[in-house]
This record gives C-alpha cells, sequence and structure tokens, in this order.
C-alpha cells in the first residue's frame, strides 16, 4: 500500500504542476525532463536519479490504475507468502532492472530514437508479477468470468499481452518490462535456493525511528531443539502438501501466519 500510496501522490503532484501554470505542453516536458528515465546516456550525469524516480511517475490516469491494480493483487499475494520488505526490494530492483534494460538496447541499436523517456511502475510491477507465478506456480486464482486458474498461466497471459504482442509500439516500456520479468524471475529462483541477495535492503529499513527490542531466550539441550526444529519442518511440510493439493486460499489464517512467520 505504501507503494501505491507514493504512486498516486507523485501522480497527483506532476498533473497539478502541469494544470496549475498555463502552457501545459511545457510544463509536461518539464516533468518528463527531470523525473523520467532518458534514453541518452549523455544525459545520465545530471540526472542519474531518475533510474530511482521513473518507476513512480505517471501522467496518464488508465496508466496508473492498470500498473496498481495489478501490484496490489499480486502484490499481495507475493507479501504474505515472502516478506513486505522483499516485495519492496523486489519492486524497486526490478524498476531498476527494466531501466538498465531499457537504457542498454535503447544505445546499442541506432533504429530506436534516444530522444525518448521511459516512466511508469510497469517495469517493477512486472517483477512482481512474475516473481509471484515463480514463487507459487500452482496456486490458484478466481477470475470474474473466467474462473479458477493457475498463477502461472495468468503471469504469461499478462507478460505476453503487456509485453509481446504489438511489440513496435512503446518499444522502450516493453524493453523494460523484459528487464522487471527477469529480475522477478531470477530473484525468486535464488530465494528458492537460499540465497537472497536483499538483505541490504532489510537493514536499511531497520535502521531509524525503530525501536531496539531485548529478548531473553532460555537454553534448551541439543536433543529438545532439533525435536523442535524436526516439529516446525513436519508443519512446513505439511502445510506446502496442501498448499499444492488445494491451493494456497485453502489454508486457515493461523497456517498462513506460521508460513509468514518463518520466511521473515
Amino acid at each position: 500500500m505504501k507503494i501505491i500510496l507514493v504512486n498516486i501522490a507523485v501522480f497527483l503532484l506532476a498533473n497539478i504542476f502541469i494544470a496549475a501554470l498555463s502552457l501545459n505542453e511545457i510544463r509536461e516536458n518539464l516533468v518528463l525532463k527531470y523525473a523520467a528515465l532518458p534514453a541518452d546516456l549523455s544525459k545520465l550525469p545530471t540526472r542519474f536519479y531518475t533510474l530511482f524516480t521513473y518507476m513512480f511517475l505517471h501522467l496518464d490516469l488508465i496508466h496508473l490504475l492498470f500498473n496498481m491494480i495489478w501490484l496490489y493483487w499480486m502484490g499481495k499475494i507475493y507479501s504474505d507468502n515472502i516478506g513486505s520488505k522483499r516485495l519492496v526490494s523486489t519492486y524497486i530492483l526490478g524498476g531498476i532492472s527494466g531501466g538498465i534494460l531499457f537504457l542498454f538496447v535503447l544505445n546499442l541499436f541506432p533504429i530506436f530514437h534516444l530522444n525518448t523517456v521511459l516512466l511508469g511502475a510497469s517495469a517493477g510491477v512486472m517483477a512482481v508479477v512474475i516473481g509471484t507465478a515463480v514463487l507459487l506456480p500452482e496456486l490458484v486464482v478466481h477470475l470474474l468470468f473466467i474462473g479458477p486458474v493457475r498463477l502461472k498461466y495468468v503471469a504469461l497471459v499478462i507478460f505476453v499481452i503487456t509485453t509481446i504482442l504489438n511489440f513496435s509500439d512503446n518499444t522502450g516500456g516493453k524493453i523494460a518490462h523484459m528487464g522487471g520479468a527477469f529480475y522477478g524471475w531470477l530473484y525468486v529462483v535464488q530465494y528458492k535456493r537460499g540465497r537472497d541477495f536483499t538483505k541490504l535492503f532489510s537493514v536499511f529499513s531497520s535502521l531509524g525511528g525503530s525501536k531496539m527490542r531485548v529478548a531473553y531466550k532460555k537454553n534448551i539441550s541439543d536433543e529438545d531443539y532439533n525435536a523442535n526444529r524436526k516439529t516446525k519442518q513436519d508443519d512446513v511440510d505439511r502445510i506446502l502438501d496442501k498448499i499444492s493439493k488445494s491451493g494456497y486460499e485453502s489454508l486457515t489464517k493461523k497456517e498462513k501466519d506460521f508460513l509468514f512467520s518463518i520466511q521473515k
């Protein structure tokens, strides 16, 4: 919700700035100049920050709504299973990956015009969509007018429709989608293998305003420790087996909370 609120706030501020003064076209160009990511590498030294700001900038309401709906829906599933901090890191690093691929491809091939700019949350959202599908490919979701569909097929259709079809239209944005999708896939694949390379985000989010908590733990024997560990693993295996058979929605709130707690 915080990511969504930031996107909405930037959308409102940008459009208020454009509408409040005359010469709207000039004002819109100023917003794009200083907040969108330019394809021209010669402009990056003074606008390096746009590799971050572009992923929160929308000027079109439909563009904003589409991205935020998918982010809310997929992000809820993603954060419930992998944690909200990893959701934030996936969105941001997916957006950066999309921006880097956008810059690389448009500067590598001379057929593209370098006076274009990149804006919108699509690359970060695509990272979350693909990451969610890789995390829970067999999860069954119920779509209006369609019915139950496995999450991997939903993500595939989204990717094809928004990225592959009509590639000549908004080519730069669709290249960014690919960069975001690749990051989402790579991150979750590595996460499933026990490698989480976004722990730095957890360190930063823990700095500032957080209160220190002191916990006192009672020493237990090796036998008790091993027994507790085996019990927890048995619970995890049982829940995962239930998900594979009946889907994530079949879990009780207690089971969902347990899965979330062991992945923090």
